[in-house]
């Protein structure tokens, strides 16, 4: 027979058990949550994951409206004899100068003035500030000597950073080799990073060039991401090939406005933000104006191209572990876009506009409770829609998403770089250089592998 004492040891040592058993439970649900890519995951596991990727704001009402602000009350035409900017001719020149740059993008440099202001208030940044950032795999460390790009240092892991390293490389070597005003530049060095989040690799407050920001990371420069030179990526849809090609189909396959289906589409994978993703299809769940599916990649169920996308009059936009890099895509339909209120800023996030006449996409929250009102509201006036749709196509396909905006941005973040770092400027010499570091030309001939860590 058990004695009570012995009945009271055991009880004791059954509650820890129970209560690791409830937490290991609770564990595994969120990690379900946010990994898997199942649509009828329960809604209590929903609401508990974060709105993110795990690492990501857990409130579905982050507000950064105030960090979209679109400059279109500066003047398209600040010098009087300036000439007005003309997608015809001017969209894929690479050689305007400085000052047509200004003429042509205003509002396009906002970011790299908020940093140049923001690192000139700390007294600009030394070598010893790029010195004590630590080169994570995924970043790279490049200097611009006499207008040519070196490369100093690189670390990869695997062909994903790689390729995007290169692609990033190449836009700055592009931007570069067709200024007509670059062999000015002051001699420079910087260090960029591919990841998806400041964090992955290094603290918030380093003078680092990233891919996108949240509005408190204000000390990192933000750069055009690696998908405006090309981008790859080894899956069904992984001929992507370069952004300009990319418009290239869109323009040879999109139909008229009056042609496109009446409805909205969304692609794409729940694990990354799964919180808002599944908001999103619940919120489209069983409505007629809805054709919004996750992506099954192992047997390719439900992809659709890129420039499929553009056959519907109204495409969602959702991030993903941080930004996703398919907004510029889908930017260059003529259709109109449908983004929750952003948590990470891109380069050309400035341009957004949300209401008004030059309205060029629509925002709705971040849990997508008003989607249904504000689809509703678009379907009963398809003129409405449709000036939404066209200001994207003036403002982002024909204007700011261009190679010459581009090109334009890249020199525009070398100057003020420079300008936020003179102490950098005044410790290069030439020599230096020629020894230590690699042509951007003869960076190219290496062996993939030497790649992944050089030098």
């Amino acid at each position: 027979m058990r004695r009570p004492n012995q009945s009271r040891y055991l009880l004791c040592l059954g509650i820890p058990s129970i209560y690791c058993g409830i937490l290991a439970l609770f564990i595994w649900s969120l990690w379900f949550g946010v990994n898997s890519d199942r649509d009828n995951v329960p809604s209590v596991i929903n609401h508990l994951i974060p709105a993110g990727h795990c690492a990501c704001q857990t409130a579905l009402s982050f507000e950064c409206g105030s960090c979209l602000r679109c400059a279109s009350s500066l003047p398209d035409d600040p010098t009087p004899k300036a000439r007005v900017y003309n997608p015809v001719y001017d969209a894929q020149n690479l050689t305007l100068n400085a000052a047509q740059c200004q003429s042509f993008f205003p509002g396009l440099f906002e970011d790299v003035r908020r940093a140049e202001t923001f690192w000139t208030a700390k007294h600009g940044i030394s070598m010893h500030d790029l010195n004590e950032i630590y080169l994570a795999e995924g970043m790279a460390r490049a200097a611009v000597v006499n207008g040519q790009l070196y490369v100093v240092s690189t670390h990869a892991r695997g062909e994903d950073h790689r390729r995007k390293i290169l692609a990033i490389l190449g836009s700055i070597h592009r931007a570069l080799a067709s200024g007509p005003d670059t062999s000015t530049l002051p001699n420079t060095e910087f260090i960029f990073s591919v990841e998806d989040k400041v964090d992955d690799v290094t603290s918030p407050h380093h003078p680092l060039w990233v891919l996108a920001r949240k509005p408190d990371e204000q000390a990192v420069w933000l750069m055009p991401d690696f998908g405006f030179w090309a981008w790859e990526h080894g899956r069904a849809d992984g001929k992507i090939g370069p952004y300009t090609q990319v418009v290239d189909r869109i323009r040879h396959k999109e139909v008229p406005w009056e042609e496109k289906e009446p409805r909205l589409v969304w692609r794409g994978k729940l694990s990354f933000a799964a919180k808002m993703r599944r908001a999103l299809l619940e919120a489209a769940r069983n409505q007629p104006w809805a054709d919004v599916k996750e992506i099954v990649w192992k047997d390719k169920e439900n992809f659709i191209s890129m420039e499929d996308h553009c056959r519907y009059r109204f495409i969602a936009h959702v991030e993903g572990r941080s930004y996703s890099a398919s907004l510029k895509y889908r930017q260059a339909c003529g259709s109109v876009i449908v983004a929750h209120k952003l948590q990470y800023i891109q380069h050309h996030h400035y341009l957004l506009v949300s209401s008004g006449p030059d309205q060029n996409f629509v925002e709705v929250e971040r849990d997508f409770s008003d989607l249904p009102a504000k689809m509703q509201a678009l379907l009963d006036d398809p003129a409405s829609a449709e000036r939404i749709a066209n200001n994207s196509i003036t403002t982002f396909r024909d204007r700011y998403l261009t190679p010459a905006a581009e090109s334009c941005y890249w020199r525009e973040l070398l100057n003020q770089w420079a300008a936020a770092s003179p102490h950098i400027t005044n410790t290069i010499t030439s020599s230096e250089y020629l020894r230590s570091g690699m042509r951007y030309e003869s960076f190219l001939l290496l062996d993939s592998q030497k790649m992944m860590q050089f030098p």
